[in-house]
């Protein structure tokens, strides 16, 4: 008896905890946190992390490895351990509110608030802030604590004579600012330090034992002549010039040793209208700089010169240097008026790309630039590149002899309908020019392997791998024979699958750890027998595993070097289970045994990084109920909490995700996500929404914030006001998309109904973009929703099969004859099949009232195609409201309109949905005159 009095007395308790709950409202967003950048100092000691709120100001902390916080500064970002883990640098952003209101007051540039940069010694646990920092710099490699900044010094002075108008009468007297940056050297172990006047652009080598600057002087400066690009030797603290003259200076590149440095150099002359640019070349035992390439050079085509754009790159070696050249462009003639010039778009039928795509690209292609090689030594010019092949790439080390070229060129005008290029595959030789073809009109994404040796490249017509060995000139099939598919099994788009990729290679470069969709795979590219890794455990049990270096840094990755694996003993892979959606990480041995279980659990894992040993894992560990706090960890298996972020949740109502499995009416089995409310009562009955996008359910355990979204379904904000919210999966038949979306959902939605907390006269349905249109299909179908939204959707087919996706400059036929529209034919080849999927042509059926979001900037789908939604259903009489964002895209990028738009959103499904009053502007609209005065929000009683 006293159990079950104390059994009462406890339910009582948490129904009243959960009860005195508050729902999310629209106030929640900015403060709502998530974890940002992060870092590992070398020695594995110490961890940064920055905690981000939407909107406001970020906090950067620096916690030990056995979670320990260590400092806490304020609005920290952009921080970086020194080399020899003795230092985190950052910098200080000025307060949000000071920026906010400095927009509002338009001030100019510089007149904003400055960031300020910040130097905390680990051992000594001191802070030195220093205002009205520009930027700064650590070096990649160097294990001394070397520190390089710009300090805005700009300098409000009395004008040294004022200015004077016609008739000598003096004019008003203003202050001037004499604008300059300070670069600032500093080795913070020593406590030595170097101040430059007057730097716009600084660079270190590798280890940080060189920095090089460009002094660049007022226009009127009586100094000018020390304009130029200066070489600093930080250890010996010697300063020399190595070249003079004002310019612009780009590119600075030192070589593997850092004995060579190169850059690119155009002349600042007055009134010049001079693109061209200059390749100078220096020695660290040479005086100066020199010219070794312009457009007089040996080696540089006639009516070419030199591209300013391309960055340089050294061989490891130090033996060759790679540039760009490019035609000369032709020059506008400024002679004519801007008034008196036609404005004039020239379609032509044979253009390679259609002209909005051009014009998307035109300043990408005015400054493309055709890879070339320089031999430093005797300055011999070897062009690799040209229009005719204009995609060629090098190896990261690049002491190879061979550079890889691609060319769709004669190909282009069908990728309009095919949606992808077909290339001829060359090697090029770095030495004489020479092209060797070595595959015709491959559909595939082609590499070089890390030591030259071999072309690497999936087929997708074909659906294998494929291997040219450089030295054999012999082409071998990788995968063909073997047991399993190595493309996308679960393709159900008209088109040909993709490959599942790669994990990278072995240090020889001559072994490539391959996935399918399971399992990692060891092929050798020299036709030896395959090894999976995983041995087949993966397929067997539903398990994907994957691996990823978390030890590459922003620097690896930014120069794209290709992921060795020293596959020993073991290495750590990433898991998840198809099964359950969990996520966790195995031991996988180069041996081929069976992988070995670290961890699994119910969670989402992210943002993996670790030291170079692997001595310290840091990572992102989150669910839905859980926000995605830091973790640190010696082994996957015990793990510590450094972070936690978003502590108000607790005081509002979440919620929880489930997986929900049905089999669908043509009999095959799906399954998706089922949210429910944290006080959720199994004997009420609940109004739900639908949202889907494809398929979803492998986000089970992805933790949702509520964040005004793009126009994507606020889930938690709905969860947590009283809504269930249902996300199935789907798939696809050719031909049928709009069918597929109704066998799917509308069986998942009739199977939830079945349970009597589903209120089935109140659901709803919610879709953006390919969910827009599934949106707009269904409601032609079925009136079993009582309230639709509708983002973005394409409503006829017909019309805009022809259209242009305005963001990119593409024709949009190929995404119905191959891709996301899923049709698989062309308009004249199968009428029906678009005017079926077209809900246009069905719209006299629907009964459903529906809001549809479309902006007059979408690059996506083309706006008329919800103004053709919007006419017809008006005309037949239809509830129907459109929204404009005046001037934004495809998917809301401005945050004001992404506040308004969830609250509009919870308006309409509310007043649906719930009953509740519905708002002005749902009711009677909100007139021209009232716009930006009158938002239509209030509610009408």
């Amino acid at each position: 008896m006293k159990k079950l009095l104390l059994s009462i007395i406890l339910s009582s308790f948490f129904a009243t905890g959960l009860a005195q709950k508050k729902p999310l409202d629209h106030s929640v967003y900015d403060s709502w946190q998530s974890i940002g950048s992060s870092g590992i100092s070398n020695n594995g000691q110490y961890v940064f992390f920055t905690v981000v709120p939407q909107e406001g100001d970020a906090t950067l902390r620096l916690v030990s490895r056995d979670a320990e916080n260590v400092r806490t500064i304020d609005r920290g970002t952009s921080a970086e351990f020194t080399g020899d883990s003795k230092y985190l640098i950052a910098l200080i952003q000025p307060f949000f509110r000071d920026t906010r209101q400095a927009k509002i007051e338009k001030k100019k540039s510089d007149d904003m608030p400055k960031d300020s940069l910040a130097i905390f010694s680990i051992e000594e646990k001191g802070l030195e802030k220093i205002a009205n920092v520009k930027s700064f710099k650590v070096p990649e490699q160097g294990y001394a604590a070397i520190v390089g900044f710009l300090l805005d010094d700009t300098i409000k002075a009395e004008v040294d004579s004022l200015a004077k108008d016609s008739i000598g009468e003096q004019k008003n007297g203003k202050k001037k600012a004499d604008k300059q940056s300070k670069l600032v050297v500093r080795n913070l172990n020593q406590g030595m330090e170097r101040t430059f006047d007057h730097v716009d652009s600084y660079e270190f080598n590798k280890d940080g034992s060189l920095l090089v600057f460009h002094k660049k002087l007022p226009k009127k400066d009586s100094l000018k002549k020390e304009d130029g690009l200066y070489l600093y030797h930080v250890k010996a603290g010697s300063l020399k010039r190595m070249k003079a003259g004002k310019g612009d200076y780009q590119h600075i590149t030192f070589d593997e040793a850092a004995q060579q440095i190169a850059f690119t150099y155009q002349p600042d002359v007055k009134n010049s209208i001079n693109e061209l640019h200059d390749l100078y070349y220096f020695h660290l035992d040479a005086d100066s700089a020199m010219l070794i390439a312009n457009e007089e050079s040996e080696g540089i085509q006639e009516n070419w010169s030199v591209n300013g754009s391309q960055k340089l790159t050294f061989s490891e070696d130090g033996e060759k240097l790679f540039f760009g050249t490019a035609p000369k462009a032709k020059l506008v003639d400024t002679t004519i008026v801007d008034f008196e010039v036609a404005r004039v778009d020239i379609w032509h039928w044979k253009d390679d790309y259609l002209q909005p795509r051009q014009l998307i690209n035109r300043k990408r292609d005015s400054s493309r630039a055709y890879l070339t090689v320089i031999y430093p030594e005797s300055k011999k010019i070897v062009q690799l590149g040209d229009e005719s092949l204009p995609s060629v790439s090098i190896t990261s080390n690049a002491n190879n002899e061979f550079a890889l070229g691609t060319s769709d060129v004669g190909r282009r005008v069908a990728s309009q309908w095919l949606g992808a290029s077909y290339d001829d595959i060359y090697l090029i030789s770095t030495l004489t020019g020479e092209r060797i073809k070595i595959a015709d009109s491959v559909r595939a994404n082609v590499e070089l392997s890390p030591k030259g040796n071999y072309a690497l490249w999936f087929d997708r017509d074909k659906g294998h791998w494929y291997s040219y060995s450089v030295d054999q000139k012999q082409l071998r099939t990788l995968t063909e024979g073997l047991n399993v598919p190595f493309f996308d099994e679960e393709n159900d788009v008209p088109d040909q699958p993709r490959s599942y990729g790669f994990a990278g290679w072995n240090d020889k470069g001559d072994i490539v750890y391959f996935y399918d969709r399971y399992d990692i795979w060891a092929i050798p590219l020299n036709g030896k027998k395959p090894k999976m890794i995983t041995n087949g455990f993966g397929r067997k049990n539903k398990i994907t595993f994957r691996y990823d270096d978390p030890t590459r840094d922003r620097f690896q990755r930014a120069r794209r070097e290709p992921v060795i694996i020293d596959w020993g003993e073991f290495n750590y892979i990433s898991a998840f289970d198809h099964n359950t959606k969990e996520s966790g990480w195995f031991k996988a041995s180069a041996k081929g045994r069976d992988p070995e279980l670290i961890s699994m659990g119910g969670f989402r894992y992210w943002r993996e990084i670790a030291n170079k040993d692997l001595s310290l894992f840091a990572y992102t560990k989150e669910n839905y109920t859980e926000a995605p706090n830091l973790y640190l960890s010696t082994d996957f298996k015990s793990e510590q909490a450094v972070s936690d972020i978003n502590q108000q949740q607790s005081s509002y109502n979440w919620g929880t995700a489930e997986l929900f499995k049905w089999t669908a009416s043509n009999g095959e089995e799906s399954e998706g996500i089922l949210y429910k409310p944290e006080d959720f009562d199994e004997n009420k009955k609940y109004p739900m929404i639908v949202y889907f996008y494809e398929k979803l359910s492998d986000g089970l355990y992805s933790y949702i914030p509520p964040t005004p979204t793009p126009s994507r379904l606020n889930i938690s904000y709905f969860v947590s006001n009283g809504y269930l919210v249902f996300t199935p999966d789907i798939s696809y038949d050719r031909g049928y998309p709009g069918k597929s979306a109704e066998i799917y959902i509308n069986s998942g939605v009739e199977a939830l109904k079945e349970f009597p907390f589903v209120d089935g006269d109140n659901i709803g349905v919610q879709g953006q973009s390919w969910g827009g249109y599934q949106v707009a299909h269904l409601i032609t179908r079925t009136d079993m929703y009582a309230a639709a939204w509708s983002g973005a959707p394409v409503v006829n087919m017909t019309s805009a099969y022809g259209g242009i996706r305005w963001a990119s400059g593409l024709n949009r036929q190929f995404q119905y004859e191959h891709t996301q529209s899923r049709i698989g034919a062309t308009l004249w080849e199968d009428l029906d099949l678009y005017i079926e999927n077209s809900p246009l042509f069905h719209l006299d059926k629907v009964n459903t009232p529906v809001v549809i979001m479309h902006n007059d900037r979408d690059g996506a789908v083309p706006w008329y195609q919800g103004i053709e939604m919007f006419t017809a259903m008006r005309r037949l009489g239809k509830p129907v409201w459109m929204l404009n964002y005046n001037d934004d895209e495809h998917n809301l990028m401005k945050r004001q309109n992404r506040k308004d738009i969830q609250i509009r959103e919870q308006q309409f499904f509310d007043h649906y949905l719930k009953g509740k009053p519905a708002p002005v502007w749902l009711e009677r609209g909100v007139p021209a005159v009232l716009k930006g005065i009158d938002w239509g929000f209030d509610l009408v009683e």
